[in-house]
């Protein structure tokens, strides 16, 4: 059984000689630069004196082949390049690190502590009507510099028997509101304001659909996994409530799905982190299949809950290790342990994909990393 075989396998809900194994397809399953330069170190891989990163905020690398293959991962990313038309340019002062994204949000990283950038500029805080919106300047979605990488992606992947998973342009719609105007004054505008949330939230539904389009023409009938993502939740509740999410997410989130659905049979990946679950039977509602990151630890996010209620309807793709305490402050016995766990847990009957929980953190040591993946090799054999 090759990669790809063995996740069609798990995402049709049937158990494959071993549990798939993800790291690397996507910015929600990836590794940040440090310890994945680490790790290359550990595996007596080349270190890569710099990297390709798959958006330069959370600094996640694209990891090289060399050393996917030497972990036996199974997916692939095609994934959209940043546009020629708005070059990254990294500035600095005496403090930080910092760029303008093609939004036209602003990003810094301090020097002290230079692990992630963070927000610190939202274009869009001061408008105070439709009309203000309307004047921001949005990127080109179609800009073909932005897909020229993917086709060879995909063609690469095809060659090796591995899966694809096929990467959105930005991220979720209300991620992309809330960085353009704030959180907190979106967060108002959806209440106070609806017209002007909804507004902006459709323009970038658009401009999603704009590449969804141009994308899956291109390689839509080649690749397994599509993804897209929406931060719903906290550590403890969701963002807003779920009569709000109905109301007002919702149906732009089941309008891009549809169209997706529309133009390619790949399973539809959604990423919200945090305590999602009320809203999980609504994702199952507008077609997604697959979820991702299981946050186990979040308000009512239990895994052996979970896929006792759920486990038949949808994948999970995640929830394999704990990466806030465990990956990167636990011993490598307490790591295989945990994996240990969520594998007995999620494995049973397919429908699961190993990945940590988000993305692999600044902190995770090589030994870690190790224990983890041999403890997915050993547990999760079928």
């Amino acid at each position: 059984m090759n990669s790809r075989q063995r996740l069609l396998t798990a995402l049709n809900h049937q158990e494959p000689d071993r549990v798939p194994f993800d790291i690397g397809s996507s910015m929600m399953t990836g590794i940040h630069r440090d310890p994945y330069n680490r790790w290359r170190a550990h595996l007596n891989l080349p270190v890569e004196p710099s990297n390709r990163f798959f958006e330069p905020s959370m600094q996640i690398v694209y990891a090289a082949e060399d050393f996917l293959d030497r972990l036996q991962t199974d997916v692939r990313p095609a994934l959209p390049a940043w546009a020629a038309s708005f070059p990254l340019v990294l500035q600095e002062d005496d403090r930080s690190f910092y760029y303008e994204d093609e939004w036209g949000y602003g990003l810094k990283m301090p020097k002290d502590d230079p692990y992630f950038y963070s927000l610190f500029y939202h274009p869009l805080r001061q408008a105070a009507s439709i009309s203000d919106l309307a004047q921001h300047p949005f990127p080109d979605p179609t800009d073909p510099t932005r897909l020229a990488p993917i086709a060879a992606q995909v063609a690469l992947a095809e060659e090796k028997g591995k899966a694809i998973l096929l990467n959105n342009i930005c991220g979720g719609t209300m991620e992309v509101a809330s960085w353009l105007r704030g959180l907190d004054a979106f967060l108002m505008d959806l209440s106070a304001q609806p017209d002007m949330a909804l507004y902006l939230l459709d323009k970038i539904v658009e401009y999603k659909l704009a590449y969804w389009e141009r994308v899956l023409d291109l390689v839509g009938n080649r690749v397994d996994v599509v993804l897209e993502s929406d931060d719903l939740g906290t550590q403890s509740s969701l963002l807003i409530s779920p009569r709000m999410y109905r109301n007002l997410i919702k149906p732009r989130h089941r309008r891009i799905l549809d169209f997706v659905r529309s133009r390619t049979a790949a399973k539809v990946f959604f990423h919200s982190c945090g305590a999602v679950k009320p809203l999980i039977p609504d994702l199952i509602e507008i077609g997604v299949d697959i979820l991702n990151p299981i946050q186990f630890s979040a308000q009512g996010m239990d895994a052996a809950a979970l896929k006792a209620e759920f486990g038949k309807q949808i994948v999970f793709w995640g929830g394999g290790v704990e990466t806030q305490h465990i990956l990167g402050g636990g011993t490598p016995q307490q790591v295989r342990e945990d994996v240990r766990r969520q594998i007995e847990i999620l494995a049973p009957g397919g429908g699961f994909v190993f990945a940590t929980v988000h993305n692999i953190q600044p902190d995770a040591p090589p030994e870690n990393l190790e224990a983890m993946r041999e403890a997915v090799m050993e547990y999760g054999v079928y």
